[in-house]
C-alpha cells in the first residue's frame, strides 16, 4: 500500500471520528441546553407560583380585612340605631302611662260626679215629698182658721188671695230655682262632654306643643356630633339639663321635650350656643349647661323684682322674688313663651315659638 492511500485512509478516519465526535458534542449540548431551559422554565413557574400565592394570600388578608371594618361599622351603626329604638319606646311608654293616669283621674272624677248627681236626685225627691207635705199642712191651716176666725167672705176671700199670692210667688221661686239647677246640670253635662272631645282630639298635640322646643340645624352632619361616640354627648346633655332629646328622621331638626319649661329654656339655650361653638363633648355639654343655669337664676331673680316693683308690693323673702320670676316661664294661651333679659346672647339659629 503506497503512502498515498494510507494517506487518504488517514484523513479519512480522522474525518470519520471528528464528525462522530461533533455529533456526540452537538447532541450532548442540545441536551444540555434543553435540560438548562427545563429547569429555567420549572424556576419561572415555581416563582410565579409563588408569587400568585403571595398575592392571593394577601387579596384574602385585606379582603378579611375589609370585611371585619364594614362588619363593625354596621353593627355600631345598628347599636346606635337600635339605641335610639329603645329610647323612642321608653319615651313612648312614658307618654302612654301619663296618658293612662290621665284617663283614670278623668273616669274617678266622672264617677264622683255620678255619685253626686245620684244624691242630688235622692235630695230633690225628698224636697218634693216635703213640699207636697208642706202643701196639705198649709190647706188643712187654712181651713182651721177659717173655721176659727169666722170672718165674713170677702175679708176671707182677701185673706185667701193674699195666702195664694204668697203660696204662688213661693212656687214661682222654686220653679225658678229648678230650672236654674237644671240649666246648670245641663251647662255642666254638655261642658263636660266638649271637654271629653276636646282632650280626645287635641291633647296629644297640645302636650307636645306644651312640653317641647324644636331647634334648626344648619347642617344634617351636626345630629351626629350630638348624639357623639357611642351616645355619649346625648347622655352628658339630657344628664346635665334633665331634658330628653329627640333625633328623628325630620331633616335639619332636633327636639326637646321636658315638663319644666326653664329646665327646657336652659337646654334650648345650652343647645343654641353648643352649636353656635361647634365644640360638642361631654366637659363643654357640663360647662355651658352650667353658665346658662347660672344666668337663667340671675334672669329668674330680676324678673320677679320687677313684678314686685310693677305691682308696688314691698320686699319679699327672696325664694317668693324666685317663684314671681319663674312665672315669666309659665304656659300661656297653650305654648311656652320663655324670654331672656339678662346677658346679651348671640344671635339665634331658631326662630322662638309664638
Amino acid at each position: 500500500m503506497s503512502l498515498t492511500e494510507s494517506s487518504y485512509l488517514v484523513g479519512t478516519a480522522c474525518f470519520t471520528a471528528g464528525a462522530l465526535l461533533s455529533h456526540v458534542l452537538w447532541r450532548w449540548k442540545d441536551r444540555s441546553i434543553r435540560a438548562a431551559w427545563a429547569i429555567k422554565e420549572q424556576t419561572i413557574l415555581d416563582t410565579a407560583r409563588r408569587e400568585a400565592e403571595t398575592i392571593a394570600r394577601e387579596a384574602k388578608v385585606q379582603a378579611n380585612e375589609e370585611a371585619i371594618k364594614l362588619r363593625q361599622q354596621t353593627e355600631s351603626a345598628f347599636t346606635d340605631r337600635r339605641a335610639r329604638i329603645i329610647d323612642a319606646e321608653k319615651r313612648m311608654v312614658e307618654r302612654e302611662s301619663l296618658i293612662n293616669r290621665q284617663l283614670e283621674n278623668l273616669v274617678e272624677q266622672e264617677q264622683s260626679l255620678r255619685v253626686q248627681q245620684q244624691e242630688c236626685r235622692k235630695r230633690s225627691d225628698c224636697l218634693d215629698q216635703e213640699k207636697i207635705e208642706v202643701a196639705e199642712l198649709v190647706r188643712l191651716r187654712r181651713e182651721a182658721l177659717h173655721a176659727a176666725s169666722k170672718l165674713n167672705e170677702a175679708e176671707a176671700r182677701t185673706l185667701l188671695l193674699k195666702e195664694v199670692e204668697l203660696e204662688a210667688l213661693q212656687d214661682a221661686s222654686a220653679l225658678t230655682r229648678r230650672i236654674l239647677d237644671e240649666a246648670k246640670s245641663r251647662a255642666e253635662e254638655k261642658a263636660r262632654r266638649i271637654i271629653s272631645v276636646a282632650i280626645q282630639r287635641y291633647a296629644g298635640e297640645h302636650t307636645f306643643e306644651t312640653t317641647s322646643a324644636t331647634l334648626a340645624l344648619p347642617d344634617e352632619e351636626l345630629k351626629g356630633r350630638i348624639i357623639g361616640r357611642e351616645g355619649r354627648n346625648i347622655r352628658a346633655f339630657e344628664a346635665a339639663t334633665g331634658v330628653t332629646v329627640l333625633i328623628d328622621d325630620t331633616p335639619n331638626a332636633v327636639v326637646l321635650s321636658g315638663f319644666d319649661p326653664v329646665r327646657r329654656e336652659i337646654a334650648r339655650e345650652s343647645m343654641q350656643r353648643l352649636i353656635l361653638d361647634g365644640r360638642i363633648h361631654p366637659t363643654r355639654i357640663e360647662e355651658v349647661v352650667s353658665k346658662v343655669a347660672q344666668e337663667m337664676e340671675e334672669t329668674i331673680v330680676q324678673a320677679g323684682e320687677a313684678s314686685l316693683i310693677k305691682t308696688g308690693l314691698p320686699p319679699m323673702h327672696p325664694e317668693v322674688v324666685k317663684l314671681l320670676g319663674r312665672l315669666k316661664f309659665r304656659h300661656r294661651t297653650g305654648r311656652s313663651r320663655p324670654r331672656w333679659s339678662s346677658a346679651p346672647q348671640p344671635r339665634s339659629i331658631v326662630p322662638r315659638r309664638r
